[in-house]
């Protein structure tokens, strides 16, 4: 079972023990960017060189009042390109070292490499996010028990470079994802991680159309009901720019409407670019449903 709150409220456990506060119906995950290419340009930092502009950038985040900072140095946009492991490390490791030095806030690292995470690890992160879900280094699984670490699972569909459209549509897309994550779940519980440290994400975007994005922010209750957490990571994404016909640097209203839907559906983790918005987003979610 995963570990709760008097309120019973589902409770981010880290190695060692540590338990993540979660004062707000949902974790907030704040996006940092060490990459030169994703598709929200603010959100991206310097990935080499002077790191203070990327560090200033992540302590902005947690002053805004993100309970994590998520890490990613290879960008998973559309037609993205992989990045070899030496340079993802590069750009990724002395930059979580350099948080390190400033904040204990948790740090979650956006990678599909063992040798990735092991430094990052060392260098001070706490989290696995894993857009493959333990499929593209599948020794990824055994590091993760052997630390004890909390792992996201996403789903995706078709080539990992192909992004959004690539595998299309679903016949019942809630149903379909959470049974491809319900395997990737068993993988890892097999592997020796623990059912609490596992936090399942649909993936919107990933080898989806927009009909199967907007039937899994839809169906989000479906994965809720699991019995594993739910991350969603909406923000500022293609979809919200359908719905909303806004390009990406207006799409933030849009993005806190299908959060706040998520979150009343019962998703525990949103991983976002705002963070002060979305927390007065929540934080008026808590005044108003008691949660």
């Amino acid at each position: 079972m995963t570990r709760q709150n008097s309120a019973g409220v589902p409770l981010l456990v880290l190695a060692g023990g540590r338990c993540v506060p979660r004062p707000l119906p949902a974790y907030i995950m704040g996006i940092v960017n060490a990459t030169p290419d994703s598709f929200w340009e603010k959100s991206r930092v310097p990935c080499a060189g002077d790191l203070s502009g990327a560090v200033e950038r992540a302590l902005a985040l947690v002053e805004d009042g993100c309970d994590i900072l998520d890490i990613g140095a290879e960008s998973t946009r559309p037609g993205w390109q992989e990045v070899p492991a030496e340079e993802e490390m590069a750009r990724l490791v002395p930059l979580v070292a350099d948080i390190r030095r400033y904040s204990t806030v948790p740090i979650s690292v956006d990678t599909r490499k063992l040798s990735v995470m092991r430094e990052a690890w060392n260098a001070g992160a706490d989290i696995l996010n894993d857009v493959s879900a333990l499929e593209d280094d599948p020794d990824l699984a055994q590091f993760a028990a052997h630390t004890d670490i909390p792992v996201v699972l996403m789903h995706r569909k078709g080539i990992p470079q192909a992004g959004q459209d690539a595998g299309g549509q679903y016949t019942d897309p809630a149903s379909c994802v959470l049974r491809g994550l319900l395997d990737r779940a068993a993988f890892a519980e097999r592997a020796g991680i623990k059912k609490e440290k596992i936090i399942l994400d649909p993936g919107i975007g990933f080898g989806k159309q927009y009909e199967d994005n907007r039937a899994l922010i839809r169906g989000i209750g479906t994965l809720v009901n699991s019995g594993y957490p739910v991350l969603l990571g909406v923000s500022r994404k293609r979809c919200i720019g359908t719905m909303t016909g806004r390009d990406v640097p207006q799409r933030l209203a849009g993005t806190l409407a299908a959060e706040m839907y998520a979150v009343l559906h019962g998703a525990a983790f949103v991983r976002v670019h705002d963070v002060r918005e979305t927390r007065d987003m929540l934080a008026v979610v808590q005044e108003l449903t008691g949660r």
